[in-house]
């Protein structure tokens, strides 16, 4: 029966080693287990292509888009505080890969960076300890208002302030951007800034829908230096929240790397399209960017309260 076949050699134990692995139960756990590995990766695929598309939107307009992340990664049924590290991982990436083609064509300004970055984050904490006044819901309509109300005033036309002649007065600054130099007017400035702090860390977001706004008409720079300076934030925001999140020990790099990978080409490509898009346009993607994440807040708010 063996004749032709001399490399046949049976190995002892090899029969009934060969049934057991046959057995319907052995085979249904092989087909089960290539099953979820397929689930997986077509699940991959398709939280990739969606992230990618928010990359490049938040991108363009200065915002970060981790409440975007968040919610594509926990309907993928990833654990909340695993979706919370990748969120801000991918974040990070997207942030960074912007800045550097934002810094390239010198729409970031370092000095503004610093300046509302420190209020901001000085704010934030303020505004993250008088939280607790405040229920969720209410919280959720909070944010809801603040998104609209940073959306409506972005499509409001403002000049840029431009001061060539580069005087400076009390309470009023100038900084240099793309070879221009502009007057930072503190006194209206910084209290936005704080303001702007405290209601973010209120409400636990970054503030990157309220960045842009808020370098545009409080300090008056123009809208691509507002977005470039933004990424360069929410960078180091991002940055700290994942430092946070995984010394806990909720970084699963199978899908934070890929996924990182691909916000890395849509930071990339966010960041060329924005400096090839004019203001207006880019203003208007904001304030559209914004009323539709209010309304996904309005409506996750009504939905946990139980009125929808």
């Amino acid at each position: 029966m063996l004749k032709g076949f001399h490399d046949v050699r049976i190995v002892e134990g090899g029969y009934s080693a060969l049934t057991d692995a046959l057995k319907p139960s052995k085979v249904l756990k092989v087909v089960q287990g290539a099953k979820r590995g397929n689930l997986k990766m077509t699940s991959l695929v398709i939280v990739g292509l969606l992230i990618l598309i928010v990359a490049i939107s938040m991108t363009m307009v200065g915002k970060g888009g981790g409440n975007f992340y968040v919610v594509i990664l926990a309907i993928a049924n990833i654990p909340m505080h695993e979706a919370a590290t990748t969120g801000q991982f991918i974040l990070f990436s997207a942030s960074v890969a912007a800045m550097i083609i934002f810094q390239k064509n010198k729409s970031v300004s370092w000095a503004l960076a610093v300046l509302i970055g420190t209020f901001t984050a000085l704010s934030a904490l303020g505004g993250g300890y008088f939280s607790h006044l405040f229920s969720g819901f209410s919280l959720k309509l909070t944010f809801a208002v603040m998104l609209l109300i940073a959306g409506v005033v972005m499509i409001i036309p403002v000049s840029e302030n431009q001061n060539i002649s580069g005087n400076k007065h009390f309470g009023v600054i100038n900084i240099k951007a793309a070879g221009k130099i502009y007057s930072v007017n503190l006194w209206i400035a910084l209290p936005v800034t704080i303001l702007t702090g405290f209601g973010s860390g209120m409400v636990g977001v970054s503030g990157g829908s309220f960045l842009v706004p808020l370098m545009v008409l409080a300090c008056g720079v123009p809208m691509h230096t507002a977005v470039g300076t933004a990424s360069t934030l929410i960078a180091a925001t991002a940055f700290m929240g994942f430092t946070g999140h995984a010394i806990q020990g909720d970084f699963n790099p199978s899908w934070a790397i890929p996924l990182a990978i691909i916000t890395v080409v849509g930071g990339i490509l966010g960041g060329k399209l924005s400096l090839k898009t004019g203001p207006k346009y880019l203003k208007k993607l904001f304030a559209f960017t914004n009323w539709l994440a209010a309304l996904f807040m309005i409506i996750n708010a009504l939905h946990t309260k139980g009125i929808i």
